[in-house]
Order: structure tokens, then C-alpha cells, then sequence
């Protein structure tokens, strides 16, 4: 698909030719009739030494299809100049990135990429549906490339470390180059066997259009700009932020290979989220906040959820002589 030619058009373009450069020795997940190829850097790397594959032959084939929205959206928070302001949709806009942010982190992460507690298949479903609200794609799409994240955290093989490919590469870059629009099913069997998750992954678009048709229809445009538009693009960068910044600022409380973080402004900016060197020492662990002080709220909110049966089995760390080095402080 070729653009049409003009400032928005050209400034897609360049976005998109700095995704496809970086994206030459990136990890892959490579989709091959429900295999992985087992080097996803090299397949990466043997297609770009292609005779004939240019950047420029990249551009002609570039899908454009997620990366347009996600550069519209971005794009139309500058519509907060053309509807009404008050503070109620500043407040709407919280709210929606609150929950929103709890369903990234209660359910792409803690519980469809880690499985750290447990959910009947009704609350699956609709964990799976306000995860999605979030316009950061299928859940069994999230939650794949997640666990090859931690399969390959801060190697070679990491598709979004900024170790590895720097800060913007692991913060936006992956998300919109198309080397990682398929996923290898393989690394999510547990969940995949689920129809109507796999129905979710497929039509990823459908929770997020009902929640901004449903803003629209309620709250008329200024509900939609502050509290679909606006807050969605600050979620994008909210998620984001942990692959970035919480693999390159904070403390080390544990001595483990990757470079994984504890950062309290990120954790509070995303529920709990911020805790990131602990999360990785216990990637089991339903709480990420160990200590007293570390805030956890999508943690507290599952406990609460625990305790009239919407959610069980909440795993918690094993702190003790199993638990790992310390970094010195």
C-alpha cells in the first residue's frame, strides 16, 4: 500500500523507515506453519542480505495497517483544542487509563503471559476483552512475544531490549515494524485452545472500537478525545515504559543476567508494573511489590477481586534462600 504523498503521509514514512532500518538485527518471532525458526535474528538478517530486498522495496510492502492508527491517534490528542475543556474529562481520562492500565497488567501480563493466578473462563473472557480495550493487540499476541521477552531477556535474541537495540527501538520501534506481527502459537498452546480467545487475538480491534464508539455515544466528542483518544496514547507509553526505562533506570535489588530494574515512579505511573527486577526474579509471583512500601495496586486489586471468587490461586514469591543474590547496593 502506497500513501498518499503529504506531511502526515511523510512523516508515517519516516517513522516507518526508521522501524525497518533498526529492525534488521532484531529478534523475529518467525510464524513458519506453526513452527519457530530456532535463530530469529538470523532469519531476520539472511532476509535482509536478499539480492534486491531494499529499504525501499521494505517501504513498498510495509503494512500499514496498525502502524497508521497508532500515528492517528497520536495525532488526534491535538483535538483536545477543538472540544470543550473541563475538568471532569480530565478526570474520564484518568479513569480510563486506571482500568485500562489494570487490564494490561492483571491480564496480558500477569495472568495470560505468566499465569499467576487463576479465572474461570467467563472472567478469561472478559479479563481477554478489557485487555484489549487498550489497542495494544491480541492477547495471545501479547502474551507470546512476552514470554519469548523473558525467554531471551536482554540477549541477542530479545525483541525489544534497549540493551541490545536502544531506547527507541524497545520503547516504539518493534511495535511498528512489521517483523513482529506474527507470533509463534507454540508459546501459547495453554491459552490458544480457547475459540473465543483465539477469536479475540484475530478481530484484536474489536474491544477497543466498542469502548470509543461506547465514549462517543455517551459522552459526545469531548468524552472521546479525554477519554478514549488521550488516554489510550498515554497507555501505549505507560506499557511501553517498562520495556524501556525499566531495563535502563532504577535499582538492582537482584543479581540476575538481564538488566531489569526496580523504578517506583514507573510502578506507580503502571499499577505495580514498575517492580520490574523483582518480577523478573519471580516471574511466577502475582505480587511484584515485595516490600511494604512497594506499591502494587494491580496486586491489591486481584487480592480484592480473591475475596468474592472472581479471581484464585494468586501465587505469591518464595522469599528466602532460594530467592537469589542480591546486587550490592
Amino acid at each position: 500500500m502506497i500513501l498518499e504523498r503529504g506531511r502526515a503521509g511523510q512523516w508515517i514514512e519516516s517513522a516507518a523507515h526508521w522501524a525497518l532500518t533498526q529492525s534488521g538485527s532484531a529478534a523475529k518471532s518467525v510464524l513458519i506453519e506453526g513452527e519457530c525458526a530456532p535463530s530469529p535474528i538470523k532469519a531476520i538478517i539472511m532476509e535482509r542480505a536478499i539480492p534486491g530486498n531494499t529499504l525501499a522495496g521494505r517501504l513498498r510492502t510495509y503494512n500499514w495497517g496498525a502502524v497508521v492508527p497508532f500515528f492517528l491517534l497520536h495525532a488526534a490528542c491535538f483535538s483536545v483544542f477543538l472540544v470543550s475543556f473541563r475538568w471532569k474529562w480530565v478526570g474520564l481520562a484518568l479513569l480510563s487509563y486506571a482500568i485500562r492500565m489494570f487490564g494490561v497488567t492483571a491480564g496480558y501480563h500477569r495472568y495470560f503471559s505468566h499465569r499467576t493466578y487463576k479465572l474461570n473462563r467467563v472472567n478469561q473472557f472478559l479479563m481477554a476483552f478489557l485487555a484489549q480495550t487498550s489497542s495494544q493487540k491480541g492477547v495471545l499476541w501479547w502474551a507470546a512475544h512476552h514470554r519469548d521477552h523473558h525467554m531471551n531477556s536482554d540477549r541477542e535474541n530479545d525483541i525489544h531490549s534497549p540493551v541490545q537495540r536502544g531506547f527507541w527501538w524497545s520503547h516504539v520501534g518493534w511495535v511498528i515494524a512489521n517483523d513482529f506481527d506474527n507470533y509463534d502459537s507454540s508459546r501459547i498452546k495453554d491459552f490458544g485452545k480457547f475459540p473465543e480467545l483465539r477469536w479475540l487475538d484475530q478481530y484484536h480491534w474489536v474491544p477497543t472500537t466498542v469502548l470509543g464508539a461506547a465514549f462517543l455515544a455517551i459522552g459526545g466528542p469531548a468524552a472521546f478525545v479525554w477519554g478514549y483518544i488521550v488516554a489510550t496514547v498515554v497507555l501505549f507509553h505507560g506499557t511501553f515504559s517498562i520495556n524501556s526505562l525499566a531495563h535502563i533506570w532504577g535499582s538492582r535489588r537482584f543479581d540476575i543476567p538481564d538488566d531489569s530494574r526496580n523504578n517506583w515512579v514507573l510502578a506507580i505511573l503502571t499499577m505495580g508494573e514498575g517492580w520490574h527486577n523483582n518480577h523478573h526474579r519471580f516471574k511466577y509471583s502475582c505480587r511484584q511489590g515485595l516490600r511494604w512500601w512497594e506499591v502494587d495496586f494491580t496486586f491489591y486489586i486481584l487480592t480484592m477481586l480473591s475475596w468474592v471468587g472472581i479471581t484464585r490461586d494468586l501465587r505469591r514469591p518464595q522469599v528466602g534462600a532460594d530467592s537469589g543474590k542480591e546486587a550490592a547496593a
